[in-house]
């Protein structure tokens, strides 16, 4: 953002240069901020491609639709959603309001934020506790169209809540080191911090 007393600077540059830009070789890719549920996901996200887009391709072209697509690709839905829950707790990116952190003494903030990572650790860990509970309850249960236990969505999911749990602590033990979370200091992890 800028303001009245601080102009835009554009800097100027000529056509050479932008020319110029395409002949660097390009940086070398970072993978190195991704954890193992990014990549999880991933796999299962292009799983559910695959399955909507063999069962468009079947209704639509051949007219005669593989139902069991359908039932993978709904599957597959629910495990990207608490696999992609797992790496948005790793990366503190899920709704959070940070608007009366800015009203409160610091010291009564960090008590704030102290308790909300307690809070988010024990529904956590309670949310992965129900799951096992429920997994438990129905290991012999069948899939409709596929010949497959639905138990290995189920186990999927409570991966999913065990590794949220596993990331929230990470979470609250980096943001006790560091000294603030992001509930208080929404700038140091957004960027615009300068």
């Amino acid at each position: 953002m800028t303001s009245a007393s601080q102009p835009e600077v554009h800097t100027q540059v000529t056509i050479e240069e932008i020319a110029h830009v395409f002949d660097e070789p390009p940086p070398p890719a970072d993978l190195s901020g991704y954890g193992v549920e990014d990549w999880a996901t991933l796999a299962v996200f292009w799983l559910m491609v695959t399955c909507v887009v063999a069962q468009f391709f079947t209704r639509y072209v051949l007219n005669n639709s593989l139902a069991w697509t359908e039932e993978i690709a709904i599957y597959a839905l629910i495990v990207v959603v608490f696999l992609g829950s797992s790496l948005c707790v790793r990366a503190s990116r899920h709704i959070q309001v940070d608007f009366l952190y800015r009203y409160v003494p610091k010291p009564v903030g960090r008590a704030l934020a102290t308790a909300v990572d307690a809070i988010r650790i024990g529904f956590l860990g309670y949310a992965t506790w129900l799951v096992w509970k429920y997994a438990s309850l129905i290991p012999d249960e069948m899939m409709t169209t596929v010949d497959l236990p639905k138990s290995i969505v189920f186990y999927s999911v409570l991966a999913a809540f065990a590794l949220m749990t596993l990331r929230a602590l990470q979470v609250a033990w980096q943001n006790w080191r560091r000294g603030y979370s992001v509930l208080e200091n929404p700038a140091a992890f957004d960027g615009s911090e300068a």
